[in-house]
């Protein structure tokens, strides 16, 4: 695919921008208020994570590009999940993630764009329900675009003594 919104193309995400993905992430949660040792743990693992699923394309996306320079992008994944009353002939779901504009870049409509390129690549792969965590900044773009809250809830498991 290939696209553009009013002025910036948009283009795929590949193997050679684990560095882009990372440094969005870490803005991205940076911008939440996310600690930064929490952070400097994450972003090393999330390397290490994220480097061979780009290169399997497990992980995909898009970028939006003024000229050289990559100003905003979306993360995907396909995840394996149970059939649900949400997608009852379905064990997959679509997953969106790192949703990330540069300051200089923002109101001028590229996540917007980004979020629609993100629905043509789930209907590509035939995913016809997906999920996202929202943070605060984000919410009003997502309610605009269809996506509401569940009900879905999330606790930290401490480790069991002695693993």
């Amino acid at each position: 695919m290939t696209g553009q919104t009013a002025t910036l193309p948009i283009r795929p995400l590949t193997p050679d921008d684990v560095d882009l993905v990372c440094h969005h992430r870490h803005a991205m949660f940076v911008e939440a208020g996310k600690d930064a040792e929490s952070l400097a743990r994450m972003t090393p693992a999330f390397r290490a994570w994220l480097a061979p699923r780009l290169a399997d394309g497990s992980y995909f996306g898009f970028v939006a590009m003024d000229g050289e320079r990559a100003v905003a992008g979306i993360g995907l994944m396909e995840v394996a999940w149970p059939p649900h009353p949400l997608h009852p002939d379905q064990d997959r779901r679509g997953y969106v993630l790192n949703v990330y504009v540069e300051p200089a870049y923002r109101q001028r409509g590229l996540a917007h764009t980004l979020m629609q390129w993100a629905d043509e690549a789930f209907s590509a792969r035939g995913l016809r329900y997906a999920v996202l965590h929202a943070t605060d900044m984000g919410r009003p773009l997502y309610e605009k675009l269809g996506w509401s809250q569940t009900t879905e809830m999330a606790k930290a498991v401490e480790a069991v003594r002695g693993a």
